[in-house]
């Protein structure tokens, strides 16, 4: 299975530590990255392509920086800066050119707790209204992962880049009080027509 992300990854790596460096720290992320994956147990064909395409390559690119005997603030402000900058920019942008769709707010909400109710990817609540929707998450498969890779604290990038990728929206607002990565209970996303 090709994994989009890795090139993504590479450049980026290539970009903060210089081309051999950068190529070096790859090769042991991907090496890192395939040893996760063949660890990995128990998940459905759905959550396995989530884990292999976006979950798991981040995770791995966090495990190799924290053996390069970088401070963990370090690494930590390397990983911020490759999720926001990189991942939640991007992600950012999309959603925005998809507001410029007429009907956007109804469109957009409908497939949201329509793939909400869907998936198992996360065990989740909904309520809705006109001009709002609510989904609070008990459970979710990057808060899981991270968890069962040991590095939990990772989990506040995932939640990080939904602020970004939500915020500043036109026709969508959004708030969230407390999430699963930060330590809550849930993640209890509220969105609303603006």
């Amino acid at each position: 299975m090709k994994i989009k992300q890795q090139k993504l990854i590479q450049n980026y790596l290539i970009e903060e530590f210089g081309t051999s460096k950068g190529n070096a720290l790859f090769d042991k992320q991907e090496k890192q990255l395939y040893e996760i994956i063949e660890k990995t147990k128990g998940k459905t064909k759905n959550q396995m392509k989530t884990l292999i395409q976006t979950i798991l390559p981040r995770i791995a690119l966090y495990k190799v920086l924290l053996n390069e005997e970088l401070p963990k603030e370090d690494v930590y402000q390397y990983m911020r800066k490759y999720m926001i900058d990189k991942i939640a920019a991007k992600k950012h942008a999309s959603t925005a050119k998809m507001e410029l769709v007429p009907g956007f707010y109804k469109i957009y909400s409908s497939i949201f707790l329509k793939i909400m109710r869907t998936t198992d990817l996360q065990e989740n609540t909904q309520s809705y209204g006109k001009d709002h929707y609510d989904v609070t998450i008990t459970k979710c498969l990057w808060h899981t992962t991270c968890k069962e890779n040991g590095c939990e604290e990772l989990c506040r990038l995932f939640c990080d880049v939904d602020d970004v990728t939500y915020g500043g929206l036109k026709k969508i607002g959004f708030t969230r009080t407390k999430t699963l990565g930060y330590g809550g209970d849930c993640c209890d996303f509220h969105f609303f027509r603006k």
